[in-house]
Formats: C-alpha cells, structure tokens, sequence
C-alpha cells in the first residue's frame, strides 16, 4: 500500500496557516501541541479509516481532526487529495460552542484553491510534526 502523505496547505510561499498555529501551539500550550500532532500521526497511519470521536466527516469533502486538552477543542480541516490528505486550516473553541460555518467555509475556499493549483498551494518548508 503506497504510504499517505500529509501535505499543509500554504497561501503563499512559507505561509502555511496550520504550520504557523502549531508552531505557536508549542510555545503556549505544549500539552495541546502533543494531541494534536498526535492526531495528525493518526490521521497519517489510517487516513480514511480514521472515525469517530478522533475525526468526523463536515461537508463538501472537509473533514475534520479533533483533538482536546481540558476544555479546549481543537478542530483541524481536511480532504483526501486522492491517497494523499491536505490539511487546511484550525479552529478553537470550548466544549459548549459548535464549529462556526466561517471555519468551514474557510477550509472549502482553501480546498478549491489547493485543486487549482496543489504545487503553489503545498508547503514545502519545515515539517513540524
């Protein structure tokens, strides 16, 4: 079976808005950091094998990782690019609030961009996990 890579996804040369977050992540909050590398590693081994409670189906192809550290979710978007999985963009909120329709709307305007045009879209610097 051919090995899935994860690939960010990048505005612009070295702009990679999840690379950025979690790089500030890990100086802020290391616990927070570690789960949600943790669920990308798992992402990584299962890909779309992976369910339920560590990733959901959202909508237009946008799916979701979810990671946790005491009250706080993390949420980090998603889709298959073929064998391969882009991830696009985060969110965080507490327990009690729903994931924002902006977010989503956010990964699905990121998606087409990435489909357009995948080498310019894909980060190619430092990996962070």
């Amino acid at each position: 079976m051919p090995k899935t890579l994860i690939l960010f996804y990048q505005e612009k040369e070295d702009d990679a808005p999840v690379i950025n977050w979690l790089s500030e992540l890990k100086s802020k909050n290391v616990r927070g950091f570690a789960n949600c590398i943790a669920r990308i590693r798992q992402l990584n081994n299962f890909g779309h094998e992976l369910r339920r409670p560590s990733a959901d189906y959202l909508r237009d192809g946008i799916y979701e990782l979810r990671a946790k550290h005491r009250n706080v979710q993390y949420r980090i978007f998603y889709f298959f690019n073929g064998k391969d999985i882009a991830i696009l963009n985060h969110a965080i909120f507490k327990k009690t609030e729903a994931i924002s329709k902006k977010d989503i709307e956010l990964a699905i305007q990121r998606k087409k961009k990435f489909e357009n045009n995948p080498q310019l879209h894909t980060y190619q610097g430092e990996e962070i996990y």
